[in-house]
């Protein structure tokens, strides 16, 4: 190479040099790629456009940069130096510590070379727990590691991608999103963030969303393992929650059933879906009167998703169903303080009303008929009842039983009087004779017998 263009290339490089003090870093690696054109064999003009390049960010290009100075220049201690520090920042901590190694080898006590060695070491060790953390399902454990790792790897997509997924399987779905959206301004092929922005979609139950952009993912990376899986799986969960619905629609209860409860082995990440399947399936559930199995799966789905109100209505209604008079209100407390509409209000009153009248004397049971008895079926209920417990009947047993059956005579008496009468007995179907007092007469029993059974002596126990 002649004189001429080596004094023209050192032109360069002073030119790009001056640009670079004034942190004007486009012109100074112009520049020094003018100088790099003219003489391609100086390790020095590539360190110089390695080192302008991290100020630019580029760290991938700085990194060739720099591997073609050491190349030139194998005891060029700043090319080493800067390969390492990409290395770093790209999160290759293994590849960085070894080109540390060589700054080292060439000037042992090189403090910047010393502190660098200990970060890659860290970030290492982070990935290591990062590693355990992502296999126990901590993924907190995991967000926390990355964290750590990125303030010294800050450009590593593959960390940012960790980091995303997590978050994503944390629920944490906008900061999920916009970690992945930063990586694909930067890099808009990149399939790991595309596979991060499907799986929020995923999670968020936008199932057709969510496959467009696993699809997307596999096309800019055909091997990507997760991405497949993903896509499989949306696209299952999708189809059996469809067919679930679908039976459920026609009246196929059962096989609904079986339906939801494929869906639910399919992938236990999904919360959002599998809090509808649970929920679906207790719909289900009451349809085919497994009550105490709705409430279980309404519980479930309640679990996996706080705010589900749909969830806590169909749970209360089972309560109300299985007269859990207590938990149906609790529940639909919940429900009214969440959305205060007129309807929840109506429900949390009648739940209110159920609760204060089971507490109250059953008179359905005392008499031993069903609510929707007839006037008939109650005087025969009476009839046979106030005779079982009869006083005179039981004037030969112990004082314990007599007091007994006296007081179940008296809870018979009063359990007719009321039912007996039309207007008595819709007070106390409707619960008004809670607000009232006239329902608290006191009842004679025996007054009541002999009504029933026609004047003295119309009826008596032969000894």
């Amino acid at each position: 190479e002649d004189v001429t263009s080596l004094r023209e290339a050192e032109g360069y490089k002073e030119q790009g040099n001056a640009h670079y003090i004034k942190k004007d870093y486009t012109e100074a690696f112009s520049y020094y790629s003018k100088a790099i054109d003219m003489c391609p064999k100086n390790a020095s003009y590539y360190g110089n456009r390695a080192a302008t390049l991290m100020m630019l960010s580029r760290y991938r290009e700085a990194l060739e940069d720099s591997q073609q100075a050491v190349r030139l220049d194998d005891a060029f201690m700043k090319g080493h130096l800067r390969e390492g520090k990409c290395h770093l920042l790209l999160g290759n901590a293994m590849a960085a510590s070894r080109c540390f190694q060589k700054v080292l080898e060439l000037e042992p006590d090189n403090s910047q070379a010393q502190q660098e060695m200990k970060n890659a070491e860290s970030i290492l060790e982070y990935e290591r727990m990062a590693e355990i953390g992502f296999d126990k399902r901590d993924f907190r454990m995991v967000v926390f590691c990355m964290d750590r790792a990125l303030e010294s790897a800050s450009a590593c997509h593959r960390f940012k991608v960790l980091k995303a997924e997590c978050l994503a399987l944390l629920g944490r779905y906008t900061e999920a999103q916009s970690v992945a959206s930063d990586i694909l301004r930067m890099d808009s092929t990149n399939g790991d963030a595309l596979y991060v922005r499907g799986l929020c979609l995923y999670y968020e139950d936008c199932i057709d969303k969510a496959v467009q952009f696993f699809v997307q993912a596999l096309r800019m990376a055909p091997d990507h393992e997760k991405a497949r899986l993903a896509c499989r799986n949306a696209k299952a969960l999708k189809a059996k929650k469809e067919e679930g619905n679908q039976a459920f629609k026609e009246g196929g209860f059962e096989e609904a059933y079986e339906l939801y409860s494929d869906a639910l082995t399919i992938d236990p990440n999904n919360i959002k879906t599998n809090a509808k399947l649970y929920c679906n399936r207790a719909t289900v559930g009451s349809k085919l009167k497994k009550l105490e199995q709705a409430i279980e799966d309404c519980t479930k789905a309640i679990k996996l998703d706080e705010s589900y109100i749909k969830a806590y209505l169909r749970r209360a209604q089972c309560f109300m169903d299985t007269e859990q008079y207590e938990e149906a209100v609790r529940d639909y407390e919940k429900v009214y303080q969440t959305e205060k509409t007129k309807e929840h209000k109506h429900l949390l009153k009648a739940a209110q009303l159920e609760l204060k009248k089971s507490k109250r004397k059953d008179y359905y049971k005392v008499l031993g008929v069903e609510k929707n008895a007839t006037e008939d079926d109650i005087k025969k209920a009476y009839r046979k009842r106030a005779l079982m417990h009869h006083p005179d009947r039981h004037s030969g047993a112990s004082a314990e039983v007599q007091k007994e059956e006296e007081k179940k005579f008296k809870e018979v008496g009063e359990a007719f009087t009321v039912l007996s009468d039309p207007k008595k007995k819709s007070r106390y179907d409707g619960g008004h004779d809670l607000e009232d007092d006239d329902m608290n007469m006191d009842f004679d029993a025996n007054n009541i017998f002999k009504a029933f059974f026609g004047g003295p002596g119309g009826f008596s126990f032969e000894g």
